[in-house]
């Protein structure tokens, strides 16, 4: 594995760990503020790996609507997570700082987590075996808590 395919698989280790702690964390009421913070960071990060995977370079953002601009320049078929873009992109600053609302409700919770999953899952499918398989060698959701 060169540097940068290390790089992509780097970028989708921290998206799927930014997933299965919003799913952790969306287990515990208390929590839905970060768990949601959480969604938005695994979407970027995962179509920040795309990008590098193809050598796109792109500025330091959390705007996930200006990331998914740059990959479908790449992959046309990114057109059908704008709308998630729209949803999760607020979600980077929204409920981490105090404000009017404090925390997402449990509907845009699990949309955020459905909808970055399926960014997450969609960026998956466009990498090559080998960094797909390192990547699903991590922890699954499955063994969060397993350990305790």
């Amino acid at each position: 594995m060169d540097n940068k395919e290390r790089l992509v698989k780097n970028w989708l280790i921290k998206a799927k760990h930014d997933l299965l702690a919003s799913k952790k964390l969306s287990q515990d009421n208390d929590y839905k503020d970060v768990a949601i913070y959480h969604c938005q960071q695994a979407g970027e990060k995962a179509i920040k790996g795309f990008l590098v995977l193809h050598d796109k370079e792109f500025p330091k953002t959390h705007d996930i609507r200006l990331l998914v601009q740059l990959a479908i320049k790449i992959n046309p078929n990114f057109k059908q997570y704008q709308e998630s873009a729209d949803i999760l992109t607020p979600y980077a600053t929204e409920f981490r700082y105090p404000g009017d609302v404090l925390e997402p409700t449990i509907e845009e919770l699990n949309e955020a987590i459905e909808r970055a999953e399926e960014i997450f899952n969609f960026v998956m499918l466009l990498l090559s075996d080998e960094i797909r398989n390192c990547i699903n060698r991590l922890k699954s959701e499955s063994d969060i808590g397993a350990d305790k």
